[in-house]
């Protein structure tokens, strides 16, 4: 994606709540080694704990966290690190440790505040923030989900806006830190011919899959809360449809990409119980902290709409589980045959990998190398970069943003609003909840959505003789 040409002033200060959850294991203290190694890590760290752990503790931790998700522990990379850490012990709910942050932040005046907490913690933590005086010149970072529904999504953002301006909330969505998703961007924007066939005219549907082969892994309680619709679909999955199905920015400021993407989000018609099947994978009410009666979904696949001249009556099928046949993102987007097809065959597509496999590939009949005219499937692949998990130096670049003050990667409050808006009519038990077998495609049921469009495209089910899907040209046999 574009950077913005003029960003706000750097900040001075990084400072981490939630240092000891989940997600600062996993992915920030990684991060935070990658930044290092790039020399991009030249600031006070502050970590926030209510444990009151040691700098020495947090260290070890951060140690243990890249050496498990980091690819390894980089002792020069950590020694940054360690030079510029520093701890703050306390309560969330406690005013004195909001005081002994303020303390800690006196020569610092554009304080980075990154709320790794759970999200009903982050009104609670901007009133402490703002009541002691922390945030002067500063901005906060904050993770998805941003709300449980549009209601809860208003009142949150008016509990940060009483501290923060807009301009200095960042709304993180990891997906818009994925180098793939970039490159659907790229794809689109930076090749003038694509303008030519980006439309109804040419294109007959999308098929968007997120899909994952394991469960829930341990955090049944929060699924529980949220469901496949809160937890992917209304934010990265309706992220990567807004990139696909938006209009071209006005101009390569960073500003004009995010009115894009919220006029995008804008145009999507509210999902209606018609245009969603919701599923659960049989074993999940068995996980721990689940309801053994629960109708929360761990599967959903939608049919959603564009009212654009660009996309009317193109429909985007999306659809996202756990306990799935693989682990595999990708984006197919199929298009019209030609007006007069030679006998058999069939049209092409163009598929955008999202993980772990990044290429780019165009789909199209070609004559296999056997007597006669048989024909088989190629692809013809742009190299998206190697395979694998891009989430960590996707969050080494949205927090580098965020201190640099690039906005263009985060999601504007308007945004926010109008993806809750896409989801709300289907919230909760607006559908029926299907059972489906662990290491399928998901409940049959789903398979309607698409009938009419040759049915879902599998992840994996693609490559240069995966499979032959034309017949012989005029009705000449098929040799070899």
């Amino acid at each position: 994606m574009s950077q913005d040409p003029k960003p706000a002033s750097r900040a001075d200060a990084l400072i981490l709540f939630g240092a000891t959850g989940d997600l600062a294991f996993k992915k920030i203290f990684p991060a935070l080694q990658s930044m290092a190694q790039l020399g991009q890590l030249d600031m006070p760290v502050v970590v926030l704990t209510r444990e009151g752990r040691s700098k020495e503790t947090m260290l070890a931790r951060a140690r243990e966290s890249v050496q498990t998700y980091g690819g390894g522990a980089d002792d020069a990379a950590l020694a940054v690190l360690g030079r510029h850490l520093q701890v703050v012990a306390g309560d969330y709910g406690d005013a004195a440790t909001y005081r002994e942050l303020a303390t800690a932040l006196r020569d610092q005046v554009r304080p980075l505040f990154y709320l790794a907490i759970p999200p009903s913690a982050y009104a609670g933590v901007v009133a402490g923030l703002g009541a002691a005086g922390c945030v002067r010149g500063g901005r906060v970072l904050i993770e998805k989900p941003f709300g449980h529904d549009l209601a809860s999504a208003r009142e949150l953002d008016a509990a940060i806006r009483r501290v923060f301006d807009e301009a200095a909330i960042f709304r993180l969505d990891h997906y818009a830190g994925k180098r793939s998703v970039q490159n659907v961007a790229l794809f689109r924007f930076a090749n003038a011919w694509v303008e030519e066939f980006w439309n109804r005219d040419v294109i007959t549907s999308v098929k968007v899959t997120m899909a994952e082969s394991f469960g829930v892994a341990g955090r049944g309680r929060f699924y529980e809360e949220a469901g496949a619709i809160r937890d992917v679909l209304q934010n990265h999955l309706l992220l990567v449809a807004s990139v696909l199905g938006m209009e071209p920015p006005a101009s390569a400021d960073g500003e004009a990409l995010r009115d894009a993407m919220v006029k995008a989000y804008q145009a999507m018609r509210p999902l209606t119980p018609a245009d969603v099947v919701r599923g659960q994978f049989r074993g999940y009410r068995a996980e721990a902290g689940v309801s053994p009666d629960s109708t929360v979904e761990t599967y959903v696949a939608v049919r959603l709409f564009f009212d654009s001249p660009r996309w009317t009556g193109v429909p985007f099928f999306i659809r996202t589980g756990k306990s799935l046949a693989v682990t595999a993102n990708e984006v197919v987007v199929e298009f019209r045959r030609p007006p007069h097809p030679l006998a058999g065959v069939g049209p092409t597509r163009l598929r955008f990998g999202l993980g772990p496999d990044h290429s780019i590939a165009v789909e199209a009949p070609v004559r296999r190398a056997t007597p006669g005219w048989a024909l088989g499937t190629g692809e013809l692949r742009l190299d998206g970069g190697p395979a694998g998990d891009d989430e960590i130096t996707g969050y080494r670049d949205l927090i580098h943003a965020a201190i640099e003050g690039i906005t263009v990667a985060f999601t504007r409050g308007d945004g926010v609003e109008a993806q809750w808006r896409v989801v709300e009519p289907v919230l909760g038990n607006a559908t029926p909840v299907f059972p489906y077998e662990a290491g399928s495609w998901g409940p049959a049921e789903a398979a309607r959505l698409t009938e009419a469009y040759g049915g879902w495209s599998n992840p994996g089910a693609h490559g240069v003789g995966s499979r032959d899907i034309l017949g012989p040209i005029d009705g000449q046999a098929a040799h070899g």
